[in-house]
């Protein structure tokens, strides 16, 4: 279960990771804190959260691609110190009482941070371990998170009681220092390098034309989408099914022991498999239509718990798949867009959730949303299991792109393992001698 903690490099990323996990988590609890006392407004708190998720959806491919042609230590270092920095000026800002437009100027800025952050940390920690444990690395990543959830927001409740919200984010500015600290002890010769991108792979282009000559990427990230934008925005909907202040306490307890376990459990295992994830996608699916037919907080709290296992195991296998399915030249940029796809989920899914629970109730909404993430769930599922020629097929005509047919290579049994994302120009001659560009589609 703990295979990757034999390394000595993991161990002190790992360790890095949590307590800058913890620090994040202080902060945003005080952040949403000050934002609900200066405005007294559940929409400002709301806002605070797209302020910072806007700069991953608008600009996360431009960072993977960063990410994928420069040395990913240099960018983890300057975008930890600024994290750190902007931290401690969120900490004077509200000790001086200064204009709410301030924080959310801030906001903005870190969340603009964390979007060239996100990508560099994730290939970098690809490095950090083998190729055979990324897997588990990944899955004990998801543990960390979640006991630095738990560990981050029973802190921030004591400090902002005792010393106030500013003592917070000054935590959080100094938890910084130890992802800095990790990247520069680790061992550069016990590193396990990836391949950065060639001159012809380099920049968004690439990297959006490898994803869309991909039906298999394009089906998880639709799938992803789905599943973040509709099943696990449980901020909304967990505060709906709440009563009272003790009861959506009582719940958020509940979620993060849930994902501390979904952790433990997918680290378990010896591989994450598409497979995998499309069961235990169907299971949370399902358990999401129950958690809005149970009566109670009570029955809700006990299907509450295996469906934040479930989506932990969920976001492990997709992230893990994303890194080991793909070519090293490209991680960052699938890592980035990832992110993307996760933060424009949740900034959809989140005000159409809560839409949904004002206009037809929580329990109906809970309902509802459950039986679309599971069709959406059997439909990708359908596909993948569908022959070959038939999902390209599918892919051709869902894209309405001209199909690139290979002769002999494309019934050969080893030609889908050889990554080939992009086709090259082919065809007749348009007026002007331009060729018609044509790309290959795998499914």
């Amino acid at each position: 279960m703990f295979r990757a903690l034999r390394g000595r490099n993991y161990r002190r990323w790992a360790f890095a990771d949590l307590v800058s996990v913890t620090g994040s988590w202080m902060q945003l609890i005080g952040l949403n804190w000050v934002v609900l006392q200066s405005t007294g407004s559940a929409a400002s708190v709301g806002l605070s959260v797209l302020m910072g998720a806007v700069p991953s959806v608008l600009l996360g491919p431009w960072a993977g691609a960063l990410a994928d042609r420069l040395p990913v230590r240099r960018i983890i270092l300057v975008c930890q110190v600024l994290h750190a920095v902007l931290a401690a000026l969120l900490a004077v800002v509200v000790w001086r009482g200064a204009p709410i437009t301030a924080v959310f100027a801030l906001t903005f800025a870190a969340g603009l941070v964390a979007v060239f952050d996100g990508p560099a940390l994730g290939r970098f920690g690809a490095q950090v371990v083998s190729r055979e444990h990324l897997g588990n690395a990944v899955a004990l990543g998801s543990v960390l998170s979640s006991t630095g959830r738990i560990l981050g927001m029973s802190s921030a409740a004591v400090l902002a009681a005792v010393l106030g919200p500013p003592a917070l984010f000054l935590v959080n500015a100094v938890s910084f220092l130890a992802v800095v600290a990790a990247v520069l002890t680790i061992r550069r010769d016990e590193l396990h390098p990836l391949e950065r991108s060639s001159s012809d792979r380099v920049g968004v282009v690439a990297g959006l034309r490898y994803v869309g000559a991909s039906g298999r990427l394009l089906l998880l990230f639709a799938l992803g989408f789905t599943l973040s934008g509709l099943g696990r925005n449980y901020q909304v909907t967990m505060a709906a099914m709440s009563p009272d202040a003790t009861a959506y306490g009582l719940l958020s307890t509940v979620f993060a022991i849930g994902t501390v376990l979904g952790g433990l459990a997918a680290a378990a295992r010896e591989a994450l498999t598409v497979r995998l994830l499309l069961v235990v996608a169907c299971a949370t699916s399902l358990l999401q239509v129950v958690s809005g037919l149970v009566p109670g907080t009570l029955g809700f709290a006990l299907v509450l718990l295996p469906i934040a296992g479930g989506a932990v195991v969920i976001d492990t296998t997709m992230s893990t798949r994303i890194q080991l399915d793909t070519a090293d030249r490209m991680r960052g940029r699938l890592l980035a867009v990832n992110s993307a796809v996760g933060a424009a989920a949740g900034a959809v899914g989140a005000p159409l959730l809560g839409w949904l629970c004002e206009r037809i109730g929580a329990s109906e909404t809970l309902v509802l949303a459950g039986v679309l993430t599971l069709a959406m769930t059997v439909f990708v599922a359908s596909v993948l299991a569908a022959p070959p020629h038939r999902r390209t097929a599918l892919a051709q005509r869902v894209l309405r792109r001209p199909l690139r047919r290979v002769p002999h290579a494309a019934h050969h049994p080893h030609a889908g393992h050889h990554p080939a994302p992009v086709g090259r120009p082919h065809g007749p001659v348009r007026p002007g001698n331009r060729r018609r560009r044509q790309t290959r589609i795998r499914v």
